[in-house]
């Protein structure tokens, strides 16, 4: 069974970085596009960043662009994100995900079959 486990979340001052990290087993992780979403209270799941299977296709919301960067580690069945210059609009509930029969899997939640339980990001102005 596919598991997907984040962690690095946290509470931190605007300006401030945090790293999220998502672990996976239960499959072979180079099969699978992976991505970042995130949930703010009361709002709807929203596209973060992306991945393709290699790591050569990387994609991120204009609203994280040139702040957030994803990255992959298919020895340590790891994706990352690092998350710069954080603002307090980044406070939400931030989930790894994995799409199985794509090379990238894009921006689309649909996409992806497997999710974590999500990592709490608290950012105070």
């Amino acid at each position: 069974q596919v598991q997907l486990v984040e962690s690095g979340g946290g509470l931190v001052q605007a300006g401030g970085s945090l790293r999220l990290s998502c672990v996976t087993s239960g499959h072979t992780f180079g099969d699978y596009a992976m991505a970042w979403f995130r949930q703010a209270p009361g709002k709807g799941r929203e596209f973060v960043a992306a991945i393709s299977r290699s790591g050569t296709i990387r994609s991120h919301a204009d609203s994280v662009k040139g702040r957030f960067a994803i990255s992959r580690d298919n020895t340590k069945n790891t994706v990352n994100l690092q998350m710069n210059s954080l603002k307090p609009e980044d406070t939400a509930v931030y989930y790894c995900a994995a799409a199985r029969d794509k090379n990238y899997g894009g921006t689309v939640s649909g996409n992806y079959y497997y999710w974590g339980q999500g990592t709490q990001v608290t950012v105070s102005s």
